[in-house]
């Protein structure tokens, strides 16, 4: 019975993984929701469960709205902007195959910022039935609610969003203007930087308290700049920079003798840079680190 269990746990760890990384924005603590998921679940008389993957889902979005609970009161407590845990996607990826646009979009790291606007209940109905399909009454039955205040969940969850991210642009047109903005960066070239950005560019940087980081948004093309000229010029020489696939879409992945330091998503509307989410606490890279020295090491090196 203990193999059946593990087996049917098993077969769904992706989808649950999946669930309880978009909720609460981190992989650490998906995985911790999925400890505890199967300690639950090992408990369980799994012969008489009808419905496993209903039953596992329920399990782990219940511990995801309490998990969203408490990180909320760290979160009104952490130094500086909280940005969300970013993941390799890809083959071999936790997260699974990302087969089209709207998986990629489920999971991308615009997307998590703007979730964090969410109530937790808000955040679990727009996952489900954003992210998975489910239907609105489907998805009260896993949250606990009506099929009426799932649909006032979503109702209010998406006037709360606001606009949803743009879609992504051509990787080739944003390769080529990330690979500008990060010369005119290293070549010190504020002009040729500043022209690179839009008027209301915004860029932000998790470091937790752990590693120097601003404590606040930057906004403006000139403050912008010159912030992210501060940034490249405080890194070492040898600094590597590559491109690698996370969260659904190409980022920039740094760091110096091989070690994962930074993150960089850079947003563009296909000509310009219109936001920088730089993730530098050192506590958000280790699921990053981990799955590139699986595959090779930072690209660049």
């Amino acid at each position: 019975m203990a193999d059946s269990a593990l087996e049917l746990f098993e077969a769904q760890r992706p989808r649950l993984f999946g669930i309880a990384y978009r909720m609460l924005g981190s992989g650490t603590d998906a995985e911790d929701v999925l400890q505890d998921a199967w300690l639950r679940w090992s408990g369980v008389d799994v012969a008489a469960v009808a419905d496993p993957a209903a039953y596992l889902t329920r399990i782990v979005t219940n511990l995801c709205l309490t998990a969203l609970d408490s990180a909320r009161v760290r979160r009104e407590v952490y130094v500086g902007p909280w940005l969300p845990e970013p993941l390799i996607t890809g083959p071999g990826s936790e997260l699974g195959p990302l087969a089209d646009a709207v998986q990629r979009e489920s999971v991308s790291f615009a997307l998590l910022v703007l979730l964090e606007k969410l109530t937790p209940t808000e955040r679990a109905a727009y996952v489900l039935c954003e992210a998975f399909g489910y239907p609105a009454r489907a998805a009260g039955e896993l949250i606990g609610v009506s099929e009426t205040n799932v649909r006032q969940l979503l109702t209010r969850g998406r006037r709360h969003l606001g606009e949803t991210p743009a879609r992504p642009v051509d990787e080739t047109q944003w390769r080529s203007l990330v690979q500008r903005f990060l010369a005119a960066a290293r070549s010190g070239d504020v002009a040729g930087l500043t022209e690179l950005l839009t008027v209301g560019v915004t860029a932000r940087s998790d470091g937790g308290g752990r590693v120097s980081a601003a404590r606040n948004p930057v906004r403006g093309r000139e403050k912008v700049a010159r912030y992210v000229l501060g940034v490249v010029h405080r890194f070492p020489a040898d600094l590597t920079a590559g491109i690698a696939e996370v969260n659904g879409g190409p980022a920039v992945v740094a760091g110096v003798d091989g070690v994962l330091t930074a993150v960089w998503f850079v947003h563009t509307d296909g000509e310009r840079v219109t936001g920088v989410d730089a993730v530098l606490n050192p506590g958000k890279l280790g699921a990053v680190a981990a799955q590139l020295s699986r595959t090779g090491g930072l690209p660049g090196q």
